[in-house]
């Protein structure tokens, strides 16, 4: 079976927010994975924080561009499986209550079993 990969579309019509949600979208349910991660495969090694705030806007781009796919924001977390985003989610509780509902434990805000949950783009994505 073929790898999922990021689908590719011209520079000019595409943004580095974009691709951390296009990315981001292909993170399965139930695992997770990180702001530095995606920023690696990306090609911007430093890049984790803008990363951040590529899916802080997430919600105000799905509010414009109707026609996308939801960017789940919630399955990134940071590099110790901690739920640093949490506080950009309707509720405190928001984030960690979609990451149960698709089977990943969650306690004292960080992930149960991290290591073995992690989704890593650069090893999974072609």
């Amino acid at each position: 079976m073929k790898k999922p990969t990021a689908p590719a579309a011209p520079s000019e019509e595409r943004n580095f927010f974009q691709d951390v949600h296009q990315v981001t979208r292909l993170v399965p349910p139930g695992r997770v994975t990180s702001y530095g991660a995606i920023a690696r495969y990306l090609g911007s090694g430093r890049g984790a924080r803008t990363v951040g705030y590529a899916l802080m806007a997430a919600n105000l781009d799905a509010l414009t561009l109707q026609n996308e796919e939801p960017v789940p924001a919630h399955r990134v977390v940071n590099r110790l499986g901690q739920l640093t985003g949490l506080h950009h989610f309707p509720t405190p509780t928001a984030m960690q209550e979609r990451l149960e509902a698709e089977g990943v434990r969650v306690e004292d805000d960080t992930v149960v079993d991290f290591e073995k949950l992690y989704w890593d783009p650069n090893k999974e994505l072609e």
